[in-house]
């Protein structure tokens, strides 16, 4: 079995969660880069100003290497590490939950707080739909332009996504393939005397 799949949400989610008075909303996001998680939590620092606790967790890449959890002024551990337990469990990438606290009056204590931060991850999590995406590699192909009806031949029979054309008497190409197929499509270009060919990078 080729391990080349991973799972994510498709879209923004939302849930609620009240305990004591305090209340917790929940949002989910499906994300790739950093950049877009510090523009998202920018944004709803923005949008909910008035609340006393902005606390996230995300996980990022297909081998859920990156990771951060932040309680953001909750007492340590309380908030990002179980929103952060709840992205685990359901075993999620590519993805942001931030938890919005509006606190109530009545202090909820450390286990409280965790007990709370992780409901509010699930209620959102239960509220987004969770979908499979395939791991998939990006090549470029450098060619000399008498080889272009060799190589669109192997591309069209495993019907790739192509991009980022030059057709000139050096071509080159760049295309996406799903991890499990690549090695059949690398072995019968690299076949073809005269092309270069390059991994560029894994989506």
């Amino acid at each position: 079995m080729f391990d080349d799949t991973y799972l994510t949400i498709e879209d923004r989610a939302e849930g609620v969660y009240k305990e004591k008075g305090s209340k917790f909303i929940s949002l989910a996001f499906p994300i790739t880069t950093q950049e877009e998680i510090k523009e998202i939590v920018k944004d709803i620092k923005k949008e909910y100003f008035d609340a006393h606790h902005h606390c996230y967790a995300y996980i990022l890449g297909h081998d859920k290497s990156v990771f951060r959890m932040n309680d953001d002024g909750e007492p340590s551990s309380t908030a990002g590490k179980p929103i952060y337990g709840q992205l685990l469990s359901k075993d999620l990438t590519n993805i942001l939950v931030v938890v919005v606290r509006y606190f109530g009056g009545t202090k909820l204590g450390v286990s409280g707080l965790i007990q709370a931060y992780k409901q509010a991850s699930i209620d959102v999590l239960d509220n987004a739909k969770i979908i499979e995406r395939t791991i998939d590699e990006v090549y470029g192909v450098s060619f000399n332009y008498s080889l272009m009806n060799d190589v669109m031949k192997i591309l069209k029979e495993y019907d790739v996504q192509q991009r980022n054309h030059r057709f000139e008497n050096d071509c080159y190409l760049e295309f996406v393939i799903r991890k499990r197929d690549s090695k059949k499509i690398t072995e019968q270009l690299n076949f073809i005397d005269g092309i270069l060919l390059n991994l560029i990078g894994i989506i």
